[in-house]
């Protein structure tokens, strides 16, 4: 995804600054991570008060397989809900539910 297509998707929360990250993109707002696009696909921020709600909405935790001891390894991050993406109110609730996440990482 390009950069003006990530800045119009945030647009309802505010501005977003999108930089280099993972061989991706991490976006931030107010200087707190949000969101990444990595290969192309996007994934929002979320820690375990939000997880249910990513799960009720469809959506699925990035993981991977460790190389060290073979485990699987659940990363912060969501795919965004599918009707987010063509929802600019929707998307916007979703992401200042992601920022509400990076604050609390923050802490």
């Amino acid at each position: 995804m390009d950069n003006d297509a990530i800045a119009d998707l945030f647009a309802g929360l505010g501005p977003v600054d999108i930089r280099r990250l993972f061989g991706g993109k991490g976006i931030y707002f107010d200087n707190v991570i949000i969101a990444i696009d990595l290969r192309g696909e996007l994934m929002l921020k979320g820690d375990a008060q939000l997880a249910s709600e990513f799960e009720a909405a469809g959506c699925r935790q990035w993981s991977y397989v460790g190389s060290k001891h073979g485990k699987q390894v659940s990363m912060p991050y969501w795919t965004v809900p599918d009707g987010a993406v063509d929802d600019p109110d929707e998307m916007a609730a979703w992401a200042r539910k992601s920022y509400e996440a990076g604050l609390r990482a923050g802490k």
